[in-house]
């Protein structure tokens, strides 16, 4: 969600004069932590001190107050952890929104992870609208609009995820956000992991946070994976597939990819993503061969590419140029070499 958006590097202070004196941050040995609290403002500021705060120090949006209320009262504390912000708030009876407008003034991308607390949420994002309850959680992407609507007093823990963490991990369940998750079977993993990581020191050793961090994202898309997904919305194994083959197609040159890798991304078993590729004509491993020789093929046809075949082997992701060879001659039929030099001579 939006409360977390922080910079770490503590570079901007907020330009609200009514701001300076009521904003708190201090360093840790693990970064920035901050403390907005608007109870201590008075009660006909709070509401103004609250939009103050999520726009000026969090992402682009729109906040209307709702319901009777005399005062505003808010506080949020937000703290990094690796990569990962965590943010636990509290606030009044409001709608929130992001549309296209607030979408088009920002300059950073990320997916939330709300574990609400206490209260409800009416959550639109898209075409679905869900009652996020007590103990559910749901993720959004900032890069999509969306509305949430609290009726009264509410809590929450919500994490902040780098956009580009998730991105092509999500690509084969993005019908599941937005949608409420709840805290049984598959859900228990996320909303256990977000209640034990909230309260974490943000000291941890950087390989410890990261590893923490790896193992929430991969909770968060293997549960979205089990999810029901909205009335009449089935995910098939063409969307899983296409999210494969962009993500080999992009990292082909990594001489570590390969089954165990990419089902860790994807959080599925090695079974499944063999599954993927039956009765497609080719298979996960030939996948990515053939992108990688067919690269190696496309930069030996350039008669201006200076890179030896020992060089062009590391980049295409073979960790023997020996291999690289013989796999090139038999996909071909004809060795590297004698492409280099054959194309060469169309050029003379």
């Amino acid at each position: 969600m939006w409360f977390t958006v922080f910079n770490k590097g503590g570079d901007h202070l907020p330009q609200c004069v009514g701001l300076h004196n009521r904003w708190q941050s201090f360093w840790t040995s693990g970064g920035m932590m901050g403390l907005w609290d608007g109870t201590d403002v008075p009660t006909r500021e709070q509401f103004d001190y609250w939009q103050d705060v999520i726009c000026r120090e969090f992402v682009p949006l729109s906040a209307v107050k709702t319901g009777e209320i005399t005062g505003f009262a808010s506080k949020v504390e937000t703290s990094a952890l690796g990569s990962l912000n965590r943010a636990s708030i509290m606030s009044k009876a409001q709608i929130t929104r992001r549309s296209s407008r607030e979408i088009a003034v920002s300059d950073q991308a990320y997916f939330f992870v709300n574990l609400q607390l206490a209260g409800q949420c009416l959550a639109r994002v898209g075409g679905t609208c869900s009652v996020v309850a007590p103990g559910d959680f749901m993720v959004v992407d900032t890069t999509e609009p969306y509305e949430f609507e609290f009726k009264g007093d509410w809590r929450m823990l919500s994490f902040r995820v780098q956009h580009a963490s998730l991105a092509h991990r999500l690509a084969a369940f993005r019908s599941r956000l937005g949608t409420s998750i709840g805290s049984t079977g598959a859900g228990a993993a996320v909303t256990s992991l977000m209640t034990s990581l909230s309260s974490l020191p943000d000291d941890l050793p950087p390989a410890s946070a990261e590893a923490l961090v790896q193992a929430f994202e991969s909770a968060v898309i293997g549960t979205l994976a089990a999810a029901p997904g909205p009335a009449g919305d089935a995910i098939g194994t063409t969307p899983l597939r296409a999210a494969v083959m962009e993500f080999v197609k992009r990292n082909y040159g990594d001489p570590g990819l390969g089954v165990d890798l990419v089902s860790r991304v994807f959080s599925i078993s090695p079974r499944t993503l063999h599954t993927l590729f039956e009765g497609t004509g080719t298979s996960f491993a030939k996948l990515v061969r053939q992108l990688r020789l067919q690269h190696a093929f496309d930069v030996l046809s350039d008669p201006s590419c200076s890179l030896s075949v020992t060089e062009l082997a590391r980049i295409c992701g073979f960790y023997d140029p020996s291999s690289f060879s013989r796999a090139f001659r038999r996909h071909f039929d004809v060795s590297p070499l004698e492409l280099r030099r054959a194309s060469a001579a169309q050029t003379a």
